[in-house]
């Protein structure tokens, strides 16, 4: 039973309806804080560093409670891919990883107030497209669903469904929360451990 105030430092419905399919109720307070980071760091620390920037932004603003900040990219060839500028740029990128295969990496911090105690973590999936025709890219892209998404693409969206052909990892992680990973972490972080989560380590 959740036993604690729960605030998510987004406004993402996709994280929300993640959030809400593991029986947690919580609010929505997005953070403000600049998403620029070092280009030259690891796509492991983009996210991480990026994820308890955002919880943290949020819980300097509350007097108790945790927490929940998190980060998606798509990395193809060592370079991060994130959000899509504009129409022009959703279109470059879903091209660039037609009949490719990219990583997506979500990091989540869990930062618990007044404590400040923090727990983050990161999950990497691999991902492989199918060959994109272009008149499918263009239909996507028109429909502004790319626009608020790393890669240009969401794996739950009617296009973005059947653009991927393949994954290894967690399918949710894509979506932009690792669930498994997550409820464990989350159960571990509020004392509510048990024996079915064993098998994760966070150490």
């Amino acid at each position: 039973m959740q036993q604690h105030t729960l605030v998510l430092a987004s406004r993402s419905p996709r994280r929300q309806n993640l959030l809400r399919q593991i029986g947690l109720e919580f609010d929505s307070i997005p953070s403000t804080v600049d998403e620029h980071i070092d280009e030259t760091v690891s796509p492991v620390a983009h996210v991480t560093i990026l994820a308890e920037r955002k919880a943290h932004d949020v819980a300097r603003t509350l007097a108790a409670g945790i927490v929940i900040g998190a980060d998606t990219i798509v990395v193809h060839d060592d370079e991060i891919i994130e959000k899509p500028e504009d129409a022009d740029d959703a279109v470059r990128m879903l091209r660039r990883l037609s009949d490719q295969r990219h990583e997506v990496f979500t990091g989540y911090s869990l930062v618990e107030v007044p404590s400040m105690r923090v727990l983050t973590r990161h999950v990497r999936t691999e991902v492989w497209f199918r060959k994109l025709a272009d008149d499918e890219i263009r239909a996507y892209v028109a429909s502004g669903s790319p626009m608020d998404k790393a890669g240009a693409y969401g794996i739950q969206d009617d296009f973005g469904a059947v653009f991927v052909r393949r994954i290894i990892g967690d399918f949710y992680n894509v979506m932009g929360l690792p669930l498994c990973d997550f409820y464990c972490a989350y159960r571990r972080f509020t004392n509510q451990d048990h024996e079915g989560c064993n098998g994760i380590e966070l150490a």
